[in-house]
């Protein structure tokens, strides 16, 4: 037992440490499939992507997209992201943080729910048990520490709704932007 969970240990240090470097995404892509709960059709997965906990706790929808060095922590919570979601680098998406008025800085978590159609732009942070409604829109550098409406644009730290998305949501991440990325 304590060298089948070694093994195991080993092999997700080796996932996380150099296989998320390979410059093939299909590779990338087969062995998420092998750790994730359920990786839908057409997903893309920049290289340094960061797999934080279970891979039963997290769920990506077909046709999305997440860019290099995005943070997936799965450790104390579920991430469930939806279909053709668009994630920008440098976002981090927590299910974990400490309690500030506990007197043992415990941990507490909760889940994260996104939606079909999120576009979460660069480099922002997404606290735990929030959910990103269908269609929303989260600016550069946001806190996002509530959750957001459907079809919301928000920004700020926290962040704060600043407008309201008006499209019809019938774009499909799978077509179209393939050619720019390797």
């Amino acid at each position: 037992m304590v060298i089948k969970n070694w093994i195991s240990g080993f092999a997700k240090y080796i996932f996380r440490e150099w296989l998320m470097y390979l410059p093939s995404r299909k590779l990338r892509t087969f062995f998420i499939r092998k750790i994730c709960r359920n990786v839908g059709n057409d997903v893309f997965f920049c290289m340094k992507i960061d797999f934080k906990g279970d891979g039963n706790n997290l769920s990506i929808g077909a046709s999305s997209f997440i860019n290099k060095n995005v943070i997936l922590d799965a450790r104390f919570g579920k991430i469930q992201i939806g279909s053709n979601v668009d994630i920008g680098q440098d976002t981090h998406i927590w299910t974990t943080e400490h309690d500030p008025n506990d007197d043992l800085h415990s941990v507490k978590g909760g889940d994260v729910t996104i939606e079909d159609h999120v576009w979460i732009s660069t480099r922002v942070t997404l606290l735990p048990g929030i959910t990103i409604g269908k269609g929303a829109v989260v600016a550069c550098g946001s806190i996002v520490t509530k959750d957001v409406a459907p079809l919301a644009i928000v920004a700020g730290v926290p962040a704060k709704v600043i407008g309201q998305r008006t499209n019809q949501l019938k774009y499909d991440l799978s077509k179209g932007i393939r050619p720019y990325f390797f």
